[in-house]
């Protein structure tokens, strides 16, 4: 049996995450996944991936640290830099008996495009989106699927794999905990706030609800 933190989207936000460190740390977890996005939005960069690395978290790259790395330049020499340079694509592991592949938007090795959008504005699973991303993730030997990128919370059961975004710590103010081999997700909220289960950044700026957004902003 073995339990795994998981986070997303940190955004250079790191009280959220020494939070969720302190939660993962009381459940006793075996690893911690980051799928991703430790750059974006927020102004703390560097204070969060020390948070990361010096914690011994797994993380695959995201959009945003590959436009960090395109903004520096191919010389820059800063910690983040070096962070992000080493990061795969992907995650493919067994753990418990069971094949876990986490990559920050969807597979085989997407960090950037529309991601797996699985809910609705108001947090509900769209039975449209499941049955498309159960198409397209039928080929996907796995388990378990961890992804981030979208800013939606869900563990879904998409045919044979189960798929989970623990959503983003600063927006959505969420982490998890997967137990293996059990295949449960735990959600524990995060900053005082209740799980925003859905955050679309167009949205947060037009006010507008879009049933189904490709979110180039994430």
């Amino acid at each position: 049996m073995a339990s795994i933190g998981l986070l997303s989207d940190v955004h250079a936000t790191p009280a959220p995450v020494q939070e969720a460190l302190a939660i993962f740390q009381q459940a006793g977890v075996q690893e911690i996944f980051c799928a991703g996005d430790t750059a974006g939005y927020h102004d703390q960069l560097e204070e969060t991936v020390v948070l990361l690395e010096d914690s011994g978290v797994r993380a695959v790259r995201g959009n945003h640290d590959l436009r960090y790395l395109d903004l520096q330049g191919a010389d820059a020499d800063d910690r983040p830099a070096a962070w992000f340079r080493q990061l795969p694509a992907v995650i493919d592991t067994v753990i418990a008996g069971k094949r876990v592949y986490m990559v920050h938007a969807q597979p085989p090795d997407a960090c950037t495009g529309g991601g797996i959008r699985l809910l609705d504005s108001g947090g509900k699973v769209r039975p449209d989106r499941a049955a498309f991303w159960t198409r397209q993730l039928a080929t996907c030997d796995c388990d378990v699927l961890i992804v981030g990128h979208t800013h939606q919370v869900f563990a879904e059961r998409l045919g044979a794999t189960l798929v989970v975004n623990p959503g983003s710590t600063v927006f959505n103010h969420c982490c998890a905990i997967l137990h293996l081999p059990e295949l449960a997700v735990q959600l524990f909220p995060l900053s005082g706030r209740a799980i925003s289960r859905y955050w679309n950044w167009s949205e947060q700026v037009t006010g507008r609800h879009a049933a189904d957004s490709n979110g180039t902003g994430v």
